[in-house]
């Protein structure tokens, strides 16, 4: 059963940096797009980066220039840098891994707080 722990996650000053990380518990055959998304309280889950297979990225207006995805996929791996961090990114951040056959696997959040 495939797991995903994501970790990175902490609290930091307004402007300051995190990166977060995703590890799988098990080697993950056919990973198509991986995901970063977050969830602030009383809010709806909403898509922070996006990198597909072929290393295209897509973000937010809210995050674009200031978080970066990447990945490494011989280790299953996505990684969320987010460098000028404001109060509004606060939030419990979580990778998504989906395969080309259908996997679509989530981990289970880790709290970014950023305090001003």
């Amino acid at each position: 059963q495939v797991q995903l722990v994501e970790s990175g996650g902490g609290l930091v000053q307004a402007g300051g940096s995190l990166r977060l990380s995703c590890a799988a518990s098990v080697h993950i055959f056919g990973i198509d797009h991986m995901g970063w998304y977050r969830q602030a309280p009383g809010k709806q889950r909403e898509l922070v980066a996006h990198i597909t297979s072929g290393g295209y990225t897509n973000y937010p207006d809210s995050v674009k220039g200031r978080f970066t995805i990447s990945r490494d996929n011989a280790k299953n791996t996505p990684y969320l840098q987010m460098n000028s961090l404001k109060p509004e990114d606060t939030a419990v951040y979580y990778c998504r891994i989906q395969t080309v056959v259908g996997g679509d696997y989530w981990g289970q959040g880790t709290q970014v707080t950023v305090s001003s």
